[in-house]
């Protein structure tokens, strides 16, 4: 037994054990620096330093090339690496196999997620998530960007548009409608609901993301496309500035429906020609792809896939409801 617990230890270094050295010797590669691979295991830069120079001493093998500013593999790192990779996945297959599948979820989760959404509709599957799983922490990280998933330590990511990296799983969630709105203030004297033909020239507010200087709007009932020019006010790249700034009155503006849903219903905020809308957005679940997940990333999965449909159905409810009223 005493010869089998010593098997996982390097021979010239007893305390430190093979597995967390070549766990440390991954992150460097993929992370590309000491000092990230550092932040992603919780340590110090000292300590992925030293178990670098342990496993190459283990091994009598220079794994890596370091100067000031450049990093590369030798080509014995490059075996290695890929040695440890598999290494690795196999160790925590081995480990998920031997626990079973229905671990209590635990640790830390990485998730980044869009702005506006990520501070509004997300909360609910988040806390419903970390209610049904004390032991995990999550970092919640907002960015409206896309994530490189290995080098930031990232699990997992909401994406909202289409996804083009091919090197990843991504599990469309639902799709955002997208409509016009405007405070009642730039309806007065109008005849109501407006027509698409009445939205040319009325004072625009662009939503640079997605739109700046035209906007191309589409008729639910028979797909016909109408596109014009606009001369934004303001235009901004935030959702929430958007939205704040037509309730005050600034100017029409497309957003994100669910954002607007209970302004609608409040009266904040009119639906302007409600036959027309801009294309919906799709909303993605996105992971790398692994042959080994941990509970924490399957459950959280899990909880987002039941929970935002909910979200969906809800907006498309009180849009429905509100719009019937005004015909």
């Amino acid at each position: 037994m005493q010869a089998n617990k010593q098997a996982n230890k390097p021979s010239g270094n007893p305390g430190v054990d093979r597995i967390e050295l070549m766990e440390t010797f991954v992150r460097i590669v993929e992370t590309g620096s000491l000092s990230a691979a550092a932040e992603q295991l919780k340590t110090s830069q000292p300590t992925v330093s030293r178990r670098l120079q342990t496993l190459e001493r283990t091994l009598g093998l220079r794994l890596l090339q370091r100067s000031t500013h450049v990093m590369k593999l030798t080509e014995d790192g490059e075996r290695c690496f890929a040695h440890a990779k598999d290494l690795l996945d196999n160790w925590k297959t081995m480990e998920a196999d031997l626990r079973g599948t229905q671990d209590e979820p635990e640790g830390t989760l990485r998730v980044l997620v869009p702005h506006a959404f990520g501070q509004d509709q997300l909360i609910a599957p988040l806390t419903n998530y970390l209610n049904r799983y004390p032991r995990v922490a999550v970092e919640w990280l907002l960015h409206d960007r896309r994530p490189d998933f290995i080098a930031e330590g990232i699990d997992c990511a909401i994406q909202v548009g289409a996804v083009d990296n091919l090197s990843v799983i991504a599990i469309k969630l639902f799709d955002i409608p997208r409509i016009v709105v405007a405070a009642p203030q730039h309806v007065e004297g109008k005849s109501i609901p407006l027509q698409v033909d009445d939205l040319h020239n009325m004072p625009w507010l662009a939503l640079r993301t997605f739109y700046r200087d035209d906007v191309t709007l589409t008729r639910q009932s028979d797909g016909e496309e109408h596109r014009f020019a606009i001369k934004p006010r303001m235009s901004t790249d935030s959702l929430y500035a958007v939205r704040n700034a037509a309730l005050s009155g600034l100017g029409v503006g497309i957003v994100s429906a669910w954002m607007v849903a209970d302004d609608i219903a409040q009266g904040r905020l009119l639906h302007l020609a409600p036959e027309w809308r801009a294309a919906p957005l799709p909303v993605y679940l996105v992971y790398p792809y692994a042959r080994f997940y941990p509970a924490r990333l399957r459950f959280f999965i899990e909880t987002i896939r039941s929970m935002m449909p909910l979200i969906d159905e809800k907006t498309s409810a009180v849009l429905a409801s509100k719009n019937k009223r005004s015909r």
